[in-house]
């Protein structure tokens, strides 16, 4: 059997653990959270180290993009260069092709038409892949990283402002100590009243869970929500506050959608290449023989029921 473990500095509540099977092969997929405390994660990852199949790195992004320019985070380098042995990744590589494909597969099946709508997305530097496919398909997008990233009300509309920021802030967000601009730990299940209206404009919010939970208003109505890693108290949520469905783009196992970086390990582990080897075609070829779905939930029944 193979065992992949996501070591996350988000809150143990939402850890997890599921046995399933992925190409004929036996999978122990589980999500250790570390509350925030990078000490612990660093000691995680170098017990697991050389013992397990592939790491997952959660709550926390190598690097963003602004652009085709890459700036590596410093606190998420920490946590990666502790592992040794096993190979480590932090979901960007399904960001870059999952996502995209995600898009696409929702247009081109009929199961969700995106022209012409207004799509928030919380943050595009992490979620290059999605940022780009949604303007292919023609949505109108807003991204939001300045306001949920830095808490700077400054909506961005356009991709070409978005790799500006990137470019500007990029240099400094880097060196920044994560938690200044990502909920960890305990942080995840604040909501702040503020920027409400950035939800009001838009139809679709899209991009990272934590961060759109983050200033998730009391009435979503008829929204649609397009994310990840959510638990079966998130769709509660998202329901409750009167959201119209949810899509996820990693698959649901036992009532939860892991995060790109679990998912991404599974990958790992099945192609069993070192990660700086694997190309951006060995992520979509294996992604067609693994043929993971989008998941498509109704909240309307949800939060009536």
């Amino acid at each position: 059997m193979k065992h992949v473990v996501s070591v996350s500095l988000g809150s143990s509540s939402r850890d997890h653990l599921v046995e399933t099977e992925i190409m004929g092969e036996k999978f122990r997929i589980e999500r250790i959270g570390t509350d925030g405390n990078f000490t612990k994660a660093i000691e995680l990852v170098r017990s697991l180290d050389g013992k397990i199949d592939a790491l997952g790195m959660g709550g926390i992004d190598l690097y963003i993009m602004a652009g085709r320019k890459r700036y590596v985070l410093r606190d998420a380098l920490r946590i990666k260069e502790v592992a040794r042995k096993t190979p480590i990744v932090d979901g960007s590589g399904l960001k870059n092709t999952l996502e995209r494909r995600t898009i696409h597969y929702l247009v081109q099946e009929g199961l969700f038409n995106f022209a012409g709508k207004n799509v928030l997305l919380v943050c595009g530097v992490d979620r290059f892949g999605m940022a780009e496919a949604l303007v292919e398909v023609g949505a109108k997008v807003t991204f939001g990283d300045l306001i949920f990233g830095l808490n700077l009300p400054l909506p961005l509309k356009s991709l070409r402002m978005l790799a500006l920021a990137g470019r500007t802030f990029g240099p400094i967000v880097s060196r920044l100590p994560f938690q200044y601009i990502y909920p960890t730990g305990e942080q995840q299940d604040v909501i702040l009243k503020k920027y409400s209206k950035y939800y009001e404009l838009n139809e679709v919010i899209a991009g990272d869970f934590h961060f759109i939970k983050k200033y998730l208003p009391e009435n979503i109505q008829g929204k649609a929500i397009l994310t990840n890693t959510v638990t079966l108290a998130d769709v509660e949520l998202l329901a409750a506050r009167g959201a119209r469905c949810l899509i996820t783009s990693t698959p649901e196992l036992e009532g939860r959608s892991f995060g790109t970086n679990v998912m991404e390990a599974v990958l790992v582990a099945l192609l069993g290449k070192a990660v700086e080897d694997i190309t951006v075609d060995d992520y979509n070829q294996i992604l067609e023989q693994v043929n993971f779905k989008p998941r498509i939930d109704n909240l309307v029944k949800i939060g009536t029921a």
